[in-house]
């Protein structure tokens, strides 16, 4: 009976197979019929005339088969809708529109797209070309310092600097002249085995702070912070260890900065002469005790102590721990810092120097609700004097930057709200820690801005994973003015591709105003851009 009614389903299915076969509108083209191609030809690899110019330049491109489509056509520079103001057989004249940017152009007829050469739009940011470093790093630099002789130290994850390498790696630390040339004198023999985040001036030397265990030819003792000396050397200091009556006395020697942590450190603020704070993603401070014996006391032995002490820190000079800075007397502890990430600036001029600035993604800190921001005193303790009362921010806060001349701080992350009010992705706050109303962000196409920082005279510097902001096309960098709008002039340059962690105001080798940009980045105004660039700021 079954295999009757398998040959009955066998015959069924042939038979709907055939007359399906037979159905003739089964055979149409499913994706409808094709379009007529157009007859546009635009030479990508022919220049336009001229190749450069300012907004309002006329630019004539060469292309063909426009004339039909004159009155429909749409030409765009970098994404920004030019005036046509004649088409010919042969070409097109156009006058490049105000806030067109370095990049290609497109002429659009109906859903068609075709693609012609590229144009760069002249503006009043530019790459510098006194700057002696063309090939960058090849890695991230996480911060750059100017030394007191006017050169320049930089450290993060690269490990060669402008080809230097090649000969001897140039592991996370490298020091440069104020053109950016390699300077070779440093002493930082194998640099750092790990990520090098900061660096700061201390004493006749630096601290230098990361997520690393080894330094030069150190492989051991160094917990995430060490002290330098000027040269790039690591500070040691000889201790006698311990040694049986028997056992002739010796010295070795040892990181002279006796003090660390479990996890990165981030930031590093010199308190005076004689402390230090420190920020980052660590749990328990470490120290070690040198001068023990092993169990069976047959030879010398490094004893590691730690105290639980969470996101900050204060050291003395030596390395050792404060316990006067954030410790809670009635709980016998160090407080308790944010349940998410935190970061920290310090000011270091204006009314609030020596305070700290706290920010992430935390949503409370020290135990009591915290909008993902506040201000600490210089002891440590939370500063009720910022945004008393307000909720801060509705979600994380990825950059934050103090700038004393204005007075202001600027926010760029996640966020949408600040105390509630509308805040997209992009926030100004007066010094008491409100929102400075005056500043609206506009709307971002993409994933929005992961940097933002105000320069000495207003205009603001932003940076991210965005397209278009405000409708015009803004591919990852642009400059705003204090009201949050695009500055004519200073937005033609081209695709930005990366992040930026920092920013330094200086001048080129000319004199020139000039802002040296440095992070994990891949391009500048279309240009390949190695993480470390210095750029012009035409006036």
């Amino acid at each position: 009976m079954q295999s009757i009614i398998k040959t009955i389903v066998a015959f069924s299915a042939i038979a709907w197979l055939c007359w399906s076969c037979n159905k003739e509108t089964l055979l149409q083209e499913p994706y409808g019929p094709a379009k007529e191609p157009l007859g546009i030809t635009m030479n990508r690899n022919q220049a336009p005339s001229p190749t450069a110019g300012l907004p309002g330049t006329e630019v004539t491109i060469k292309a063909s088969g426009l004339l039909p489509f004159r009155d429909e056509l749409i030409f765009r520079f970098n994404g920004e809708v030019a005036q046509v103001t004649d088409v010919t057989e042969t070409e097109i004249k156009l006058i490049v529109p105000d806030f067109a940017s370095t990049g290609v152009t497109t002429v659009s007829i109906g859903d068609v797209v075709v693609f012609g050469p590229n144009f760069s739009v002249t503006g009043k940011i530019n790459l510098d070309p006194t700057f002696n470093a063309p090939r960058g790093t090849n890695g991230q630099v996480d911060r750059v310092i100017k030394t007191e002789d006017g050169r320049l130290l930089l450290v993060g994850r690269f490990t060669d600097y402008d080809n230097k390498g090649v000969i001897r790696p140039i592991n996370r630390i490298a020091r440069t002249f104020s053109d950016g040339s390699y300077d070779a004198s440093l002493r930082s023999g194998n640099g750092g085995n790990g990520s090098l985040i900061d660096i700061v001036p201390f004493g006749n030397g630096y601290l230098l702070g990361g997520a690393f265990s080894g330094y030069s030819q150190r492989s051991t003792d160094i917990s995430n912070l060490t002290k330098l000396n000027g040269n790039g050397t690591i500070d040691t200091m000889g201790i006698h260890p311990f040694r049986r009556p028997d056992q002739s006395d010796t010295i070795k020697y040892y990181p002279t900065f006796n003090g660390g942590f479990d996890g990165y450190v981030g930031r590093v603020y010199p308190q005076g002469g004689d402390k230090v704070v420190v920020g980052g993603g660590f749990r328990y401070y470490i120290n070690r005790r040198y001068d023990q014996p092993n169990k069976l006391e047959t030879r010398d032995s490094v004893i590691m102590d730690s105290v639980e002490v969470r996101h900050l820190a204060r050291l003395h000079a030596d390395g050792t721990l404060d316990s006067t800075f954030r410790f809670d007397e009635a709980a016998d502890r160090f407080k308790p810092g944010g349940n998410g990430d935190v970061f920290t600036i310090v000011h270091d001029s204006g009314p609030h120097e020596g305070k700290f600035m706290v920010y992430g993604t935390f949503n409370q800190f020290d135990g009591v609700p915290a909008g993902r921001i506040l201000r600490l005193n210089a002891d440590g303790t939370v500063d009720g004097t910022f945004n008393a009362g307000g909720t801060g921010a509705d979600q994380a806060i990825d950059k934050l930057f103090y700038n004393a001349t204005t007075g202001k701080y600027i926010l760029a992350g996640k966020f949408r709200q600040y105390n509630g009010k509308p805040a997209n992705r992009l926030a100004v706050l007066n010094e008491d820690g409100t929102l400075d109303e005056s500043f609206m962000a506009k709307t971002f196409d993409g994933s929005g801005p992961n940097f933002a920082k105000q320069l000495s005279d207003g205009k603001i510097i932003v940076s991210g994973d965005f397209r278009t902001y405000d409708g015009v096309a803004r591919n990852g960098f642009m400059v705003l003015d204090e009201s949050g709008d695009l500055i004519p002039g200073y937005n033609a340059t081209g695709i930005f591709s990366g992040t930026i962690e920092d920013i330094m105001e200086t001048t080129a080798q000319d004199g020139r105003r000039a802002l040296l940009i440095y992070g994990s980045f891949s391009q500048f105004n279309s240009q390949p851009a190695d993480n470390y660039i210095r750029v012009i700021i035409e006036e």
